[in-house]
């Protein structure tokens, strides 16, 4: 007997009339936009200052991310703060959120959440949530952190390692009223904990982020 397809209409249905933060993350802790609900604790909102010139956009949340219901206050967050001072942003100046609110996973031993990526329909489905915070928050800049993120702004074809580190114009086909001035890929902290190099690889996302900084200035 074929196994039934996962139910994914999409987060439109959650999206709250009138944005605003409180009732955008009311939205995303009550959507059913697709099957990740089921098993995540919690719907993972952005959070940071919703006047910020700068956004920055992850994969998913992580473990600590969804029992806290709050992005990047894990190791790669702990990173990814680290790397923005040293680029010279304040990490409190900025706006981070993911581009799939939900963390998806397969239960290991001992109760251990082992990280799934998010496939093509987990982005899709999420992909309101993030437009909705681009609405709200207007940045200037988009810092897109991983090949996740690429591909939620620029689509599937979208490799990181062919653009990383520069300006990038904001796809048209990228559908909000704001349109922010700029995208810049790299890497995702995520992927420096993991990383052989991680001295090398971290001086690497320390550098693209203060490219983010420069074209903020200008």
């Amino acid at each position: 007997m074929p196994q039934k397809k996962p139910d994914r209409p999409g987060a439109e249905a959650w999206l709250p009339q009138h944005l605003d933060p409180e009732a955008l993350a009311a939205g995303i802790e009550a959507c059913r936009g697709c099957e990740l609900y089921r098993a995540a604790t919690h719907g993972v909102p952005g959070e940071g200052r919703y006047d910020a010139d700068l956004m920055l956009v992850g994969e998913q949340p992580g473990d600590q991310e969804d029992r806290q219901a709050r992005p990047f206050v894990g190791p790669a967050g702990r990173l990814l703060a680290r790397a923005l001072e040293e680029a010279g942003l304040d990490p409190d100046g900025v706006y981070r959120t993911n581009a799939v609110k939900h963390f998806r996973f397969d239960p290991g031993r001992a109760g251990k959440r082992i990280h799934k990526g998010p496939s093509r329909a987990h982005i899709g489905a999420c992909g309101p949530w993030l437009a909705a915070e681009i609405e709200l928050v207007q940045p200037k800049g988009v810092v897109l952190l991983g090949a996740t993120a690429g591909s939620a702004v620029f689509g599937s074809s979208f490799r990181v390692g062919a653009s990383r580190g520069r300006e990038l114009e904001w796809p048209e086909e990228y559908h909000t009223e704001w349109q922010p001035e700029w995208a810049l890929a790299t890497t995702h902290p995520s992927a420096i904990l993991r990383s052989r190099n991680r001295d090398k690889d971290l001086a690497a996302l320390v550098e693209d982020l203060a490219e983010a900084r420069q074209l903020l200035a200008r």
